[in-house]
């Protein structure tokens, strides 16, 4: 019997010790919302950021490698997805959009590809910090030749990338490779 009042008194402890933690959550301070320049900023950097990784990734000698004759080659796919960056980053920085996607000839190396993938998604981010939080909201003339604001750009050039990420992850499947993306994390 006289062990109830121990294991009582221990019981009490442990359901006071865990109140005293959800209390102490409950009263620390919420984090504000990031600020819209960085969740666009972030967002465009992490497709980037995988767009990269396979184009670094897919062996070179399967880079012309297409699912069908009809579609894009994984090198075509590559250019054409990081190509589109420029309609963002052109139209932002009051240059003229690209009329076509680059082709595959003028970039015949792996590292040709990843070189421009990189040097693409690069510019587009340059061109989101240097528009700021304000300039995200101001329209620009965007194609074909309608109004648009920035932000809504640069989430539309990131969804189009990620639907092409997509895409990719089905040609890695197609070859008999896994995507840097679905293994499992070291």
């Amino acid at each position: 019997m006289k062990r109830t009042p121990f294991l009582a008194i221990v019981l009490l402890a442990f359901a006071f010790s865990a109140y005293a933690q959800d209390a102490t959550k409950k009263d620390a301070a919420v984090k504000p919302a990031d600020p819209e320049s960085k969740v666009v900023l972030d967002s465009w950097n992490e497709i980037g950021r995988k767009l990269t990784a396979m184009a670094e990734d897919f062996p070179e000698d399967k880079y012309d490698f297409k699912p069908t004759p009809a579609q894009r080659s994984f090198a075509e796919q590559l250019l054409h997805a990081a190509g589109s960056c420029y309609f963002f980053t052109n139209s932002v920085m009051g240059k003229k959009p690209p009329t076509e996607d680059p082709k595959r000839d003028q970039y015949k190396s792996k590292a040709d590809i990843v070189a421009f993938v990189k040097k693409a998604f690069a510019d587009g981010a340059a061109a989101i910090q240097s528009k700021g939080e304000k300039g995200l909201m101001t329209e620009v003339v965007y194609y074909p030749q309608q109004k648009a604001r920035v932000l809504d750009i640069a989430y539309g050039i990131i969804e189009h990338s990620g639907e092409h990420y997509g895409q990719l992850v089905v040609y890695y499947r197609l070859v008999g490779l896994v995507p840097p993306e679905s293994r499992p994390q070291k």
